[in-house]
């Protein structure tokens, strides 16, 4: 069985290569690192028609993933999520061929499983036996579920606003937890004065593999619409992990001649009163200035300060995407119009991008022929409050 096909990381702002096999947060120069690989090795060694043999999760692009013995694998049996047209709910707003990829029902209800899977996974691969990191929820909660079932402790730190579902998800993995009194700023802060030689930093973008997870959404899309992609894609976006993936993985397939030059238009949605990105896109910025006070009912993307900020808006530029901020009050309606059209509840998150492609169509920025895909990062029964419930009188 052939395996990973990981060559080293490479920083994107500077170009400094550095060792994968050894353990690594930021490159000096304070960006993230990416993983790189092989892929002239990767196309001799395997193809779409391979891949379509293999099991329904995300480790069926093994050679695309950082993890070189399998014994290392910590899996819950995350990823192949479904593609699910939304013709209903499309007609309505004037996209037909609208789809939704919901990540709601991979293991711990939201699509934080892939990176905290590949994450782990690479983790326990380099001898690291402790990880802590900060969260706004689900990101927690599923590092600490998979650090749980790879063997090593895990350290949570969260703020106190977080959905409660996701810190009784980390006491049941048996993990750190700590509640905070204010933003996942606040939480990170906390979780640095913790680092040390024996605990691993592991929040967002500050270790490479989390992103190399959450790109297998980029793959599974590709290869769900017959090694092909959509026009549009519009992604919640906080720390921006699943966007900056979801293009790393493209660029992969068109290199590898897996998929055509076409690059879908990628969509940075964020709220109104938390909207960094949409702010630096448009000023035409490659950096974000930090959002005072930030608060949403769509809490997973209430993230001031995004580190890769600049992977962001760099894949928003390069797919000539947008980025747009909507109204918590709009997404909350769209939540319960789409819940009743399609019969899916989604998470507020998701629900944001339903309102950005209904406000884009309008203004004509989506075709009424484009194909669009709406990342619904997880599943609606983690957010109760997201919907009032009165019986009829």
């Amino acid at each position: 069985m052939s395996g990973s096909f990981l060559t080293g990381l490479e920083c994107p702002r500077c170009g400094a290569r550095h060792d994968a096999t050894r353990p690594q947060n930021l490159c000096s120069c304070g960006s993230p690192l990416l993983a790189r690989y092989d892929l002239d090795a990767v196309g001799q060694a395997v193809g779409p028609t391979d891949i379509a043999g293999r099991a329904a999760d995300l480790w069926r692009y093994r050679e695309l993933l950082p993890v070189g013995d399998p014994a290392h694998i910590a899996t819950l049996g995350e990823g192949w999520t479904p593609l699910l047209p939304a013709a209903r709910y499309g007609a309505h707003i004037g996209v037909p061929r609208l789809l939704v990829k919901d990540e709601g029902l991979v293991p711990t209800g939201s699509f934080k499983a892939r990176g905290a899977a590949v994450g782990v996974s690479r983790a326990s691969e380099l001898g690291i036996r402790h990880v802590a990191m900060p969260t706004n929820g689900n990101a927690g909660a599923a590092w600490a579920l998979y650090a749980a079932r790879a063997g090593l402790r895990a350290t949570i730190a969260m703020p106190a606003a977080a959905p409660v579902i996701t810190r009784k998800e980390c006491v049941v993995a048996g993990a750190e937890l700590y509640i905070v009194d204010g933003l996942i700023g606040d939480a990170g802060r906390l979780i640095a004065g913790l680092i040390g030689e024996t605990v691993f930093d592991v929040s967002t973008l500050k270790e490479p593999y989390r992103l190399e997870g959450k790109k297998t959404m980029g793959y599974e899309i590709a290869e769900q619409l017959g090694w092909r992609v959509p026009d549009v894609i519009l992604y919640p976006t906080g720390g921006g992990v699943g966007l900056i993936g979801i293009h790393k993985a493209l660029g992969e397939l068109r290199e590898l001649g897996w998929i055509g030059d076409k690059a879908p238009r990628l969509v940075a949605v964020q709220s109104t009163v938390c909207a960094p990105v949409v702010a630096a896109f448009e000023a035409g910025a490659r950096r974000a200035t930090p959002w005072p006070d930030a608060h949403t009912v769509a809490f997973g993307i209430t993230v001031p300060a995004p580190l890769g900020d600049e992977l962001i808006l760099d894949a928003l530029y390069a797919t000539g995407g947008t980025a747009i901020a909507v109204d918590d009050a709009e997404l909350l309606a769209d939540l319960r119009d789409f819940g009743a059209r399609e019969g899916m509840w989604l998470c507020p998150e998701g629900a944001a991008c339903l309102t950005a492609a209904r406000r884009l169509r309008a203004t004509g920025w989506i075709g009424a022929d484009d194909e669009v895909v709406i990342l619904n990062t997880g599943t609606g029964l983690k957010y109760p409050d997201s919907v009032e419930a009165w019986p009829e009188s």
